[in-house]
């Protein structure tokens, strides 16, 4: 079953431009410098770019930055004038991801911070950024209630908030001894009595296996 995810993935390439030289050149890259591959599919690369378009976000934050190849995505659907600021705690993927960034030539609009995102979400506000209108979370699944915490502080009424890797293989209902899941499952409890977003959450298959992400819109 695996392998027809797989080649409906690539069938999706083919023919819905899920992918391009850009792109294609930072997944090159990232796989030179032996990153691990946790970046989103070509398909989920290009829906984020879609919803963030769709959401007429002129304002992106991002936290997990990895190399770079969601950041980039993202960054395209900003009109001019559009800011995005994406959060790394590895240095070494945070200078990748730079290099990405410049080498699709959108440095001008998108800001690398390095650091745990949970130190520097305080402050963000105070680098000058307006309240966000789109943000993806993508890191440390350990922490996602927090993450998802100051999503809500940091954005806009109607803004669309995205969760990645929230299904784990089905393991989000299983009994596991999986280290992110109970804090995944810690993060959909607040959800259910959080009266800040309006939620829903959809299970994917894919080049990346048996997934799924959370979408909200903040009230």
């Amino acid at each position: 079953m695996e392998e027809t995810w797989r080649a409906v993935d690539v069938y999706f390439e083919e023919k819905l431009a899920t992918t391009d030289e850009t792109m294609e050149h930072i997944l090159k890259k990232n796989e030179e410098a032996e990153m691990p591959s946790i970046e989103v599919s070509r398909a989920h690369g290009k829906m984020l770019h879609l919803m963030a378009k769709m959401a007429k976000a002129t304002t992106i934050l991002e936290i997990g930055t990895h190399g770079g190849f969601s950041t980039v995505w993202l960054a395209r659907a900003l009109p001019e004038e559009g800011r995005m600021a994406t959060l790394e705690v590895n240095p070494e993927h945070a200078e990748m991801a730079r290099e990405n960034i410049e080498s699709a030539g959108i440095s001008a609009e998108v800001e690398v911070i390095e650091g745990e995102a949970l130190s520097t979400l305080p402050s963000i506000l105070e680098k000058g950024y307006p309240r966000f209108d789109f943000i993806f979370i993508d890191a440390d699944k350990e922490n996602n209630s927090e993450y998802l915490d100051w999503a809500l502080k940091l954005s806009k009424k109607g803004a669309t908030i995205i969760v990645d890797n929230v299904v784990r293989r089905g393991k989000i209902i299983e009994d596991t001894d999986e280290k992110a899941v109970p804090q995944i499952r810690d993060m959909f409890d607040q959800l259910s009595k959080d009266d800040r977003i309006e939620t829903t959450a959809i299970q994917t298959v894919g080049q990346k296996g048996y997934d799924g992400f959370l979408m909200g819109v903040v009230k």
